[in-house]
Protein backbone atom coordinates (compact mmCIF):
# COMPACT_ATOMS: atom_id res chain seq x y z
CA UNK A 1 0.00 0.00 0.00
CA UNK A 2 2.77 2.57 0.63
CA UNK A 3 4.74 1.75 -2.23
CA UNK A 4 1.40 2.47 -4.23
CA UNK A 5 0.66 5.51 -2.67
CA UNK A 6 4.47 6.51 -3.44
CA UNK A 7 4.36 5.94 -6.74
CA UNK A 8 0.97 7.95 -7.48
CA UNK A 9 2.73 10.85 -5.56
CA UNK A 10 5.48 10.32 -7.64
CA UNK A 11 3.20 11.00 -10.63
CA UNK A 12 1.44 13.54 -9.50
CA UNK A 13 4.41 15.43 -8.83
CA UNK A 14 5.30 14.77 -12.53
CA UNK A 15 2.48 15.52 -14.04
CA UNK A 16 1.87 18.60 -12.10
CA UNK A 17 5.69 19.70 -13.01
CA UNK A 18 4.39 19.04 -16.61
CA UNK A 19 1.21 21.24 -16.49
CA UNK A 20 3.15 23.51 -15.31
CA UNK A 21 5.65 23.71 -17.73
CA UNK A 22 3.17 23.24 -20.39
CA UNK A 23 0.90 26.37 -19.39
CA UNK A 24 4.26 28.60 -19.01
CA UNK A 25 5.10 27.25 -22.63
CA UNK A 26 1.58 28.61 -23.77
CA UNK A 27 1.67 31.82 -22.28
CA UNK A 28 4.81 32.64 -23.35
CA UNK A 29 3.28 31.20 -26.94
CA UNK A 30 0.39 33.48 -26.27
CA UNK A 31 2.22 36.96 -25.61
CA UNK A 32 4.55 36.26 -28.31
CA UNK A 33 1.57 35.63 -30.74
CA UNK A 34 -0.09 38.80 -29.60
CA UNK A 35 3.04 40.94 -29.63
CA UNK A 36 3.27 40.07 -33.61
CA UNK A 37 -0.20 40.79 -34.10
CA UNK A 38 -0.17 43.92 -32.23
CA UNK A 39 2.97 44.89 -34.61
CA UNK A 40 1.19 43.68 -37.79
CA UNK A 41 4.17 41.16 -38.36
CA UNK A 42 2.33 38.36 -39.55
CA UNK A 43 3.93 37.82 -42.89
CA UNK A 44 7.18 35.49 -43.12
CA UNK A 45 9.55 37.00 -45.55
CA UNK A 46 10.14 33.53 -47.74
CA UNK A 47 10.11 29.89 -46.82
CA UNK A 48 8.31 29.10 -43.69
CA UNK A 49 6.75 26.01 -41.81
CA UNK A 50 2.88 25.49 -41.32
CA UNK A 51 1.66 22.82 -38.68
CA UNK A 52 -0.61 19.94 -39.47
CA UNK A 53 -2.35 19.92 -35.53
CA UNK A 54 -3.64 16.55 -36.38
CA UNK A 55 0.09 15.20 -36.12
CA UNK A 56 1.35 17.55 -33.93
CA UNK A 57 1.34 16.23 -30.39
CA UNK A 58 3.49 19.77 -29.28
CA UNK A 59 7.11 17.70 -27.90
CA UNK A 60 8.76 20.74 -28.60
CA UNK A 61 11.47 19.78 -31.13
CA UNK A 62 10.66 22.25 -33.26
CA UNK A 63 10.92 25.14 -31.14
CA UNK A 64 14.55 23.69 -30.10
CA UNK A 65 15.81 23.09 -33.77
CA UNK A 66 14.83 26.54 -35.23
CA UNK A 67 18.91 28.69 -34.96
CA UNK A 68 16.89 32.12 -34.88
CA UNK A 69 15.16 31.59 -31.37
CA UNK A 70 11.38 32.70 -30.61
CA UNK A 71 9.59 32.10 -33.97
CA UNK A 72 7.93 29.30 -33.22
CA UNK A 73 5.70 28.43 -29.60
CA UNK A 74 3.59 26.29 -28.25
CA UNK A 75 -0.05 27.02 -27.95
CA UNK A 76 -2.39 25.17 -26.74
CA UNK A 77 -0.20 21.90 -27.04
CA UNK A 78 0.24 22.68 -30.27
CA UNK A 79 3.23 24.10 -32.67
CA UNK A 80 2.51 27.75 -33.71
CA UNK A 81 4.35 30.10 -35.60
CA UNK A 82 4.31 33.29 -33.68
CA UNK A 83 6.99 35.55 -34.39
CA UNK A 84 6.04 34.86 -38.15
CA UNK A 85 8.47 37.54 -39.41
CA UNK A 86 11.40 36.34 -37.76
CA UNK A 87 11.26 33.28 -39.52
CA UNK A 88 13.93 33.21 -42.27
CA UNK A 89 13.35 29.64 -43.98
CA UNK A 90 15.83 27.78 -41.89
CA UNK A 91 13.98 24.63 -42.27
CA UNK A 92 15.53 23.20 -39.09
CA UNK A 93 12.38 22.78 -37.46
CA UNK A 94 10.75 20.22 -40.50
CA UNK A 95 14.02 18.03 -40.10
CA UNK A 96 13.29 17.71 -35.78
CA UNK A 97 9.73 16.88 -36.11
CA UNK A 98 9.36 13.07 -35.50
CA UNK A 99 5.90 13.27 -36.75
CA UNK A 100 6.34 15.04 -40.23
CA UNK A 101 3.73 17.75 -38.81
CA UNK A 102 5.86 20.49 -40.34
CA UNK A 103 5.61 21.28 -44.64
CA UNK A 104 8.14 24.04 -45.29
CA UNK A 105 5.83 26.61 -48.12
CA UNK A 106 6.36 29.89 -49.62
CA UNK A 107 4.05 32.69 -49.67
CA UNK A 108 0.84 33.42 -47.41
CA UNK A 109 -3.54 34.05 -48.71
CA UNK A 110 -2.23 37.41 -48.17
CA UNK A 111 1.02 37.91 -50.02
CA UNK A 112 1.93 35.52 -52.82
CA UNK A 113 5.52 34.72 -53.66
CA UNK A 114 6.67 34.18 -57.64
CA UNK A 115 8.43 31.35 -57.27
CA UNK A 116 9.83 29.34 -60.69
CA UNK A 117 8.95 25.90 -60.64
CA UNK A 118 11.69 23.38 -60.50
CA UNK A 119 12.29 19.76 -59.77
CA UNK A 120 13.87 18.28 -57.06
CA UNK A 121 16.79 18.04 -59.15
CA UNK A 122 16.82 21.92 -59.44
CA UNK A 123 15.89 22.07 -63.03
CA UNK A 124 12.93 23.88 -64.39
CA UNK A 125 10.57 22.80 -67.08
CA UNK A 126 13.00 23.69 -69.47
CA UNK A 127 15.26 21.03 -70.13
CA UNK A 128 18.94 21.96 -69.01
CA UNK A 129 18.18 25.28 -67.74
CA UNK A 130 18.28 24.86 -63.56
CA UNK A 131 17.80 27.33 -60.98
CA UNK A 132 19.43 27.64 -57.11
CA UNK A 133 19.38 30.19 -54.53
CA UNK A 134 17.71 32.93 -54.14
CA UNK A 135 15.65 33.14 -57.38
CA UNK A 136 14.13 29.91 -56.16
CA UNK A 137 13.02 31.29 -52.86
CA UNK A 138 16.17 30.26 -51.15
CA UNK A 139 17.79 33.63 -49.25
CA UNK A 140 19.48 32.13 -46.85
CA UNK A 141 22.98 31.85 -46.96
CA UNK A 142 23.93 28.13 -46.18
CA UNK A 143 20.75 26.91 -48.12
CA UNK A 144 21.72 29.09 -51.15
CA UNK A 145 25.11 27.49 -51.13
CA UNK A 146 23.95 24.18 -50.55
CA UNK A 147 21.27 24.40 -53.20
CA UNK A 148 24.17 25.58 -55.94
CA UNK A 149 26.33 22.04 -54.67
CA UNK A 150 23.04 19.87 -55.36
CA UNK A 151 22.29 21.49 -58.41
CA UNK A 152 25.58 21.19 -59.98
CA UNK A 153 25.43 17.58 -59.39
CA UNK A 154 22.41 17.33 -61.61
CA UNK A 155 23.89 19.25 -64.60
CA UNK A 156 26.77 16.64 -64.37
CA UNK A 157 24.80 13.91 -64.84
CA UNK A 158 22.14 15.43 -67.91
CA UNK A 159 22.34 14.12 -70.73
CA UNK A 160 23.02 17.22 -72.43
CA UNK A 161 26.47 17.66 -71.04
CA UNK A 162 27.55 14.68 -73.45
CA UNK A 163 26.41 16.60 -76.49
CA UNK A 164 28.48 19.50 -78.92
CA UNK A 165 28.87 23.40 -77.43
CA UNK A 166 31.61 25.47 -76.33
CA UNK A 167 30.90 25.49 -72.59
CA UNK A 168 29.06 22.60 -70.59
CA UNK A 169 27.59 24.81 -68.40
CA UNK A 170 26.97 28.88 -68.05
CA UNK A 171 26.46 30.01 -64.14
CA UNK A 172 24.72 33.02 -64.08
CA UNK A 173 25.32 35.02 -60.46
CA UNK A 174 28.30 34.63 -58.40
CA UNK A 175 26.59 35.00 -55.13
CA UNK A 176 26.55 31.96 -52.62
CA UNK A 177 25.00 29.47 -54.71
CA UNK A 178 26.75 30.67 -57.77
CA UNK A 179 30.04 30.10 -55.88
CA UNK A 180 29.28 26.82 -54.50
CA UNK A 181 28.27 25.55 -58.23
CA UNK A 182 30.87 27.24 -59.42
CA UNK A 183 33.53 25.02 -57.52
CA UNK A 184 31.18 22.15 -58.14
CA UNK A 185 31.68 22.66 -61.66
CA UNK A 186 35.55 22.73 -61.42
CA UNK A 187 35.76 19.85 -58.94
CA UNK A 188 33.70 17.76 -62.26
CA UNK A 189 36.38 18.95 -64.51
CA UNK A 190 32.96 20.79 -66.77
CA UNK A 191 33.82 23.27 -68.87
CA UNK A 192 32.05 26.18 -67.59
CA UNK A 193 32.34 30.03 -67.46
CA UNK A 194 30.59 32.17 -64.40
CA UNK A 195 29.16 35.39 -65.05
CA UNK A 196 28.13 38.12 -62.78
CA UNK A 197 26.82 41.40 -63.92
CA UNK A 198 28.00 43.20 -60.50
CA UNK A 199 30.58 42.03 -57.87
CA UNK A 200 31.94 38.98 -56.30
CA UNK A 201 29.11 37.68 -53.66
CA UNK A 202 26.27 38.68 -55.38
CA UNK A 203 23.71 40.68 -52.99
CA UNK A 204 26.15 40.51 -49.62
CA UNK A 205 27.99 42.35 -50.92
CA UNK A 206 26.02 45.19 -50.87
CA UNK A 207 24.92 44.37 -47.61
CA UNK A 208 25.95 47.21 -45.09
CA UNK A 209 29.68 47.28 -43.74
CA UNK A 210 29.67 45.70 -40.46
CA UNK A 211 26.47 43.88 -41.41
CA UNK A 212 26.25 40.24 -39.66
CA UNK A 213 25.53 37.74 -41.38
CA UNK A 214 24.00 34.37 -40.12
CA UNK A 215 24.88 31.23 -41.50
CA UNK A 216 25.51 27.40 -40.44
CA UNK A 217 28.44 25.04 -41.53
CA UNK A 218 28.77 24.18 -45.06
CA UNK A 219 30.25 22.06 -47.50
CA UNK A 220 32.10 23.87 -50.41
CA UNK A 221 33.36 21.42 -53.48
CA UNK A 222 36.71 21.59 -53.81
CA UNK A 223 37.34 23.44 -49.91
CA UNK A 224 35.32 20.54 -48.01
CA UNK A 225 33.76 21.97 -44.45
CA UNK A 226 33.63 25.77 -43.90
CA UNK A 227 32.36 26.09 -40.28
CA UNK A 228 30.89 29.68 -39.86
CA UNK A 229 28.15 30.75 -37.35
CA UNK A 230 27.73 34.16 -36.99
CA UNK A 231 29.97 36.82 -38.93
CA UNK A 232 29.98 39.71 -40.94
CA UNK A 233 29.92 41.11 -44.51
CA UNK A 234 33.32 41.61 -44.49
CA UNK A 235 34.68 38.39 -43.09
CA UNK A 236 32.05 36.15 -45.47
CA UNK A 237 33.23 37.79 -48.62
CA UNK A 238 37.29 37.82 -47.38
CA UNK A 239 36.93 33.92 -46.66
CA UNK A 240 34.76 33.55 -50.66
CA UNK A 241 38.20 36.03 -51.79
CA UNK A 242 40.30 33.32 -50.44
CA UNK A 243 38.39 30.62 -51.80
CA UNK A 244 38.48 32.07 -55.35
CA UNK A 245 41.89 32.55 -55.19
CA UNK A 246 43.34 29.03 -53.57
CA UNK A 247 40.82 27.13 -55.76
CA UNK A 248 41.29 29.57 -59.38
CA UNK A 249 37.67 29.58 -60.01
CA UNK A 250 36.82 32.10 -62.46
CA UNK A 251 34.24 34.65 -62.85
CA UNK A 252 33.70 37.17 -65.48
CA UNK A 253 32.15 40.42 -63.53
CA UNK A 254 30.73 43.16 -65.17
CA UNK A 255 28.71 41.20 -67.45
CA UNK A 256 25.13 40.60 -67.66
CA UNK A 257 22.91 37.60 -69.30
CA UNK A 258 20.12 39.36 -72.08
CA UNK A 259 18.75 36.43 -73.82
CA UNK A 260 18.56 33.12 -74.19
CA UNK A 261 17.42 30.94 -77.47
CA UNK A 262 17.24 26.92 -77.31
CA UNK A 263 19.10 25.23 -80.35
CA UNK A 264 18.62 21.11 -80.67
CA UNK A 265 20.73 20.00 -77.59
CA UNK A 266 22.42 23.46 -76.40
CA UNK A 267 21.48 27.48 -75.71
CA UNK A 268 22.60 30.39 -77.83
CA UNK A 269 23.51 32.68 -74.93
CA UNK A 270 23.78 36.78 -75.67
CA UNK A 271 25.50 38.62 -72.58
CA UNK A 272 26.72 42.32 -72.82
CA UNK A 273 30.02 41.22 -73.56
CA UNK A 274 29.45 38.54 -75.88
CA UNK A 275 27.89 35.45 -77.37
CA UNK A 276 27.92 31.69 -76.02
CA UNK A 277 27.14 28.17 -77.04
CA UNK A 278 26.54 25.98 -73.41
CA UNK A 279 25.08 22.61 -73.05
CA UNK A 280 23.09 23.67 -69.89
CA UNK A 281 22.85 27.17 -67.88
CA UNK A 282 22.54 27.33 -63.99
CA UNK A 283 20.71 30.54 -62.77
CA UNK A 284 21.66 31.55 -59.40
CA UNK A 285 20.66 34.99 -59.53
CA UNK A 286 19.10 36.96 -56.69
CA UNK A 287 15.21 38.08 -56.57
CA UNK A 288 16.13 41.62 -56.63
CA UNK A 289 16.55 42.07 -60.49
CA UNK A 290 16.03 45.35 -61.67
CA UNK A 291 15.81 47.96 -58.43
CA UNK A 292 12.49 49.15 -58.10
CA UNK A 293 12.23 53.12 -58.91
CA UNK A 294 10.59 56.20 -56.83
CA UNK A 295 9.15 57.17 -60.83
CA UNK A 296 9.26 61.03 -59.19
CA UNK A 297 10.35 64.11 -60.92
CA UNK A 298 14.22 64.74 -60.01
CA UNK A 299 15.15 61.06 -59.73
CA UNK A 300 17.60 61.19 -62.23
CA UNK A 301 20.00 62.85 -61.08
CA UNK A 302 22.93 61.29 -59.81
CA UNK A 303 22.60 61.33 -56.00
CA UNK A 304 20.42 59.25 -56.28
CA UNK A 305 21.33 55.56 -55.70
CA UNK A 306 19.80 52.13 -54.67
CA UNK A 307 22.16 50.57 -52.51
CA UNK A 308 24.28 51.44 -50.05
CA UNK A 309 28.14 50.54 -49.99
CA UNK A 310 29.86 52.65 -47.25
CA UNK A 311 28.08 54.27 -44.97
CA UNK A 312 31.01 56.50 -44.34
CA UNK A 313 30.80 58.49 -47.36
CA UNK A 314 28.04 60.19 -46.68
CA UNK A 315 29.54 61.74 -43.23
CA UNK A 316 28.17 65.11 -42.53
CA UNK A 317 25.86 64.80 -45.36
CA UNK A 318 21.81 64.98 -45.31
CA UNK A 319 20.70 61.70 -46.51
CA UNK A 320 17.48 60.26 -47.32
CA UNK A 321 16.55 56.56 -47.30
CA UNK A 322 13.17 55.57 -48.92
CA UNK A 323 12.09 51.72 -47.77
CA UNK A 324 10.91 49.77 -45.03
CA UNK A 325 12.94 46.11 -45.04
CA UNK A 326 15.73 45.43 -43.72
CA UNK A 327 18.00 46.87 -46.21
CA UNK A 328 16.52 50.13 -45.45
CA UNK A 329 16.47 49.83 -42.11
CA UNK A 330 20.23 48.85 -41.91
CA UNK A 331 21.30 51.63 -44.21
CA UNK A 332 19.14 54.33 -42.19
CA UNK A 333 20.99 53.47 -39.11
CA UNK A 334 24.83 52.90 -39.95
CA UNK A 335 24.59 56.17 -41.67
CA UNK A 336 22.66 57.61 -39.00
CA UNK A 337 25.92 56.55 -36.70
CA UNK A 338 28.12 58.10 -38.60
CA UNK A 339 29.60 61.71 -37.48
CA UNK A 340 27.63 64.75 -38.60
CA UNK A 341 24.61 63.10 -40.64
CA UNK A 342 21.13 63.85 -40.82
CA UNK A 343 19.01 61.33 -41.85
CA UNK A 344 15.60 60.57 -42.08
CA UNK A 345 13.82 57.62 -43.22
CA UNK A 346 10.53 57.50 -45.22
CA UNK A 347 8.27 54.49 -45.72
CA UNK A 348 4.55 54.36 -47.57
CA UNK A 349 3.21 52.48 -44.19
CA UNK A 350 2.47 52.68 -41.10
CA UNK A 351 4.86 49.98 -39.78
CA UNK A 352 8.20 48.21 -40.46
CA UNK A 353 6.09 44.66 -40.72
CA UNK A 354 8.87 43.48 -43.37
CA UNK A 355 11.62 44.04 -41.42
CA UNK A 356 13.75 41.97 -38.13
CA UNK A 357 12.83 42.51 -35.22
CA UNK A 358 16.72 43.69 -34.38
CA UNK A 359 16.81 46.15 -36.84
CA UNK A 360 13.35 47.61 -35.94
CA UNK A 361 14.46 47.95 -32.14
CA UNK A 362 17.73 49.81 -33.30
CA UNK A 363 15.46 52.39 -35.51
CA UNK A 364 13.58 53.11 -32.06
CA UNK A 365 16.21 53.95 -30.37
CA UNK A 366 17.84 56.02 -32.96
CA UNK A 367 15.05 57.40 -33.39
CA UNK A 368 14.79 58.03 -29.13
CA UNK A 369 18.24 59.61 -29.74
CA UNK A 370 17.70 62.36 -31.93
CA UNK A 371 19.91 60.52 -34.18
CA UNK A 372 17.49 59.07 -37.45
CA UNK A 373 13.96 61.27 -38.41
CA UNK A 374 10.87 58.77 -38.86
CA UNK A 375 8.50 59.37 -41.60
CA UNK A 376 5.60 56.67 -41.86
CA UNK A 377 2.81 56.46 -44.46
CA UNK A 378 4.64 58.91 -46.41
CA UNK A 379 5.90 59.56 -50.12
CA UNK A 380 8.31 61.30 -51.95
CA UNK A 381 6.79 63.82 -53.82
CA UNK A 382 10.26 65.55 -55.85
CA UNK A 383 13.70 65.63 -55.99
CA UNK A 384 15.54 69.29 -56.49
CA UNK A 385 19.08 69.16 -56.64
CA UNK A 386 19.76 70.43 -52.84
CA UNK A 387 16.14 69.28 -51.53
CA UNK A 388 13.71 66.44 -51.22
CA UNK A 389 9.88 67.25 -50.77
CA UNK A 390 8.01 64.44 -48.45
CA UNK A 391 4.07 63.89 -47.80
CA UNK A 392 2.76 62.15 -45.32
CA UNK A 393 -0.65 62.32 -43.74
CA UNK A 394 -0.97 65.49 -42.16
CA UNK A 395 2.27 67.74 -43.47
CA UNK A 396 4.42 68.29 -46.31
CA UNK A 397 8.70 68.11 -45.46
CA UNK A 398 10.86 70.38 -47.80
CA UNK A 399 14.46 68.87 -46.33
CA UNK A 400 17.70 69.36 -47.21
CA UNK A 401 19.14 66.79 -48.93
CA UNK A 402 22.31 65.81 -50.59
CA UNK A 403 21.86 62.30 -50.95
CA UNK A 404 19.02 60.02 -51.35
CA UNK A 405 19.19 55.84 -51.27
CA UNK A 406 16.01 53.96 -52.13
CA UNK A 407 15.37 50.45 -50.71
CA UNK A 408 12.12 50.00 -52.20
CA UNK A 409 12.91 46.00 -53.37
CA UNK A 410 13.40 44.90 -57.07
CA UNK A 411 11.30 44.09 -60.05
CA UNK A 412 11.52 40.27 -60.40
CA UNK A 413 13.37 39.33 -63.49
CA UNK A 414 10.48 37.04 -64.30
CA UNK A 415 9.97 38.59 -68.02
CA UNK A 416 13.42 36.93 -68.74
CA UNK A 417 12.23 33.96 -67.39
CA UNK A 418 9.18 33.79 -69.08
CA UNK A 419 11.13 34.74 -72.65
CA UNK A 420 13.15 31.80 -71.89
CA UNK A 421 10.09 29.19 -71.34
CA UNK A 422 10.47 29.14 -66.98
CA UNK A 423 7.27 28.26 -65.76
CA UNK A 424 6.62 30.45 -63.11
CA UNK A 425 3.70 30.29 -60.07
CA UNK A 426 2.24 32.53 -57.68
CA UNK A 427 2.93 30.32 -54.20
CA UNK A 428 -0.24 31.40 -51.58
CA UNK A 429 1.00 29.26 -48.36
CA UNK A 430 1.99 26.07 -50.55
CA UNK A 431 5.23 23.87 -50.66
Amino acid sequence: MLETTIYIAAFALVFAIYLGLRTRSHRRGRAQLRASEASGLMEPASLHPIFDEALCIGCGACVNACPEGNVIGLISGKAQLTNPSHCIGHGACKVACPFEAITLVFGTEKRGLDIPNVSPTFETNVPGIFIAGELGGMGLIANAVEQGRQAMESVAKHPRIKGKADIDVLIVGAGPAGIAATLGAKEKGLRYRTIEQDSFGGTVAHFPRGKIVMTRPVDLPVVGKVRLRETTKEALLELWQGIRDKTGIEVTYGERLESVHSEDQAFQVVTNKGNYQAKTILMAIGRRGTPRKLNVPGEEQNKVVYRLIDPAQYQGQHVLVVGGGDSALEAATSIAEEPGTDVTLSYRSGGFNRAKEKNRNKVDALKEAGQLRVLLTSNVLEITEDKVLIRDENQDYDLPNDAIIVCAGGILPTPMLKEMGIEIETKHGTA
